[in-house]
């Protein structure tokens, strides 16, 4: 009884706190958006729009949350979420997750905004509505925000990779200004020299961090007792650090300005992928075996896709989609399974 009591309570004191700080930016945004908004009528996107103004107020709003909520201490935290904290002294991680939280609101909010203009075509908004919207969303995207760091640990930070990756290659889409696009490669999106380029590149670049940072907080939980669990645990964290280095380098190298450095890195990731899958087995011998075997399935399909590409079955994007897709689901199971098996063996 006294452990559901103290959770309920650690529960609502989260709640609370979230309210807080999502009431806080509330305030904030709608002093500031009734001065930005006063005497006009608002296009819902594009230049100097009610999107545009939500999106940056709701980045920020969720970064500043982020990063307070992380550092404000706390008691009696689950044991995931316990080790994660451990590492918020990280300034580096505690950034990284910051900027991929305010990215998450960025590109969500434009997504929003681009949805809602095609379906009100036409339409503007009125200053006194437009402040009510925007202060909501912000305080919207601060109280996430918030819930998302008091309960950080390896399976907060698979969710936080899943929606980001979602919201920025879809917002990234609808904003493009090729409708063609597909008929190249997925790369094509980030080659428009328009908001779909950049929400395309700065999601590679975003997420390659995000999984740089998972490196450290999402392999906290693996055996560390003896040398050669610790050495296990560093070729998992430099693989990792692998693959979101070179996924940066896709965003951060266009295809259209950098061909030969653009598909070395996107090769180069694949190969990191490939040898992180087939070392799991040796580098963490607790892992469940389906998801052992679910990863050689995974490597086995990426495989056929390219030689389907190669034989002109398949068109690149399909490719591509299809293995991006495969790749990022075993890294968020990965994540899932990290602690869940990190559980068990505490019960043991």
């Amino acid at each position: 009884m006294n452990v559901l009591r103290n959770r309920r309570r650690r529960g609502l004191d989260d709640e609370s706190f979230a309210l807080a700080v999502g009431a806080v930016a509330f305030v904030i945004t709608a002093v500031v958006a009734a001065f930005v908004f006063w005497g006009r009528e608002l296009p819902i996107d594009g230049r100097g729009s009610l999107g545009d103004f939500t999106a940056i107020a709701g980045a920020a709003a969720a970064s500043i949350a982020f990063a307070v909520a992380r550092m404000v201490p706390r008691r009696g935290e689950r044991a995931g979420v316990a080790v994660a904290r451990r590492e918020r002294y990280r300034w580096f991680d505690l950034v990284a997750l910051s900027l991929a939280h305010g990215a998450i609101a960025l590109l969500g909010w434009i997504g929003i905004a681009t949805i809602m203009e095609h379906s009100f075509i036409g339409a503007t908004v009125y200053a006194s509505p437009a402040v009510v919207i925007t202060s909501a969303a912000t305080a919207l995207s601060a109280y996430l925000s918030v819930l998302s760091a008091v309960n950080l640990s390896p399976r907060q930070l698979s969710l936080v990779l899943a929606v980001f990756l979602v919201v920025g290659v879809t917002t990234a889409m609808l904003s493009s200004a090729d409708p063609l696009w597909w008929q190249m490669n997925l790369s094509a999106l980030g080659i428009t020299h328009d908001i779909s380029s950049l929400t395309f590149n700065l999601t590679l670049i975003v997420s390659g961090v995000i999984i740089t940072t998972i490196a450290r907080f999402g392999t906290a939980t693996l055996p560390s007792g003896t040398t050669v669990q610790r050495r296990r645990r560093a070729t998992i964290r430099v693989l990792f650090v692998l693959i979101g280095v070179l996924l940066a380098c896709v965003g951060i190298f266009p295809v259209d300005r950098f061909f030969l450095i653009h598909n070395t890195v996107a090769t180069g990731m694949a190969v990191a992928f490939a040898a992180l899958v087939i070392g799991l087995p040796w580098l963490i011998p607790t892992m469940p075996r389906a998801f052992v075997v679910l990863g050689f399935v995974y490597v086995g399909v990426v495989v056929v896709l390219a030689v389907l590409f190669a034989a002109g079955i398949y068109n690149l994007t399909a490719v591509e989609l299809v293995s991006s897709l495969l790749i990022f689901s075993w890294i968020i199971l990965f994540l899932r399974n990290v602690q869940t098996n990190a559980q068990l063996e505490e019960v043991r």
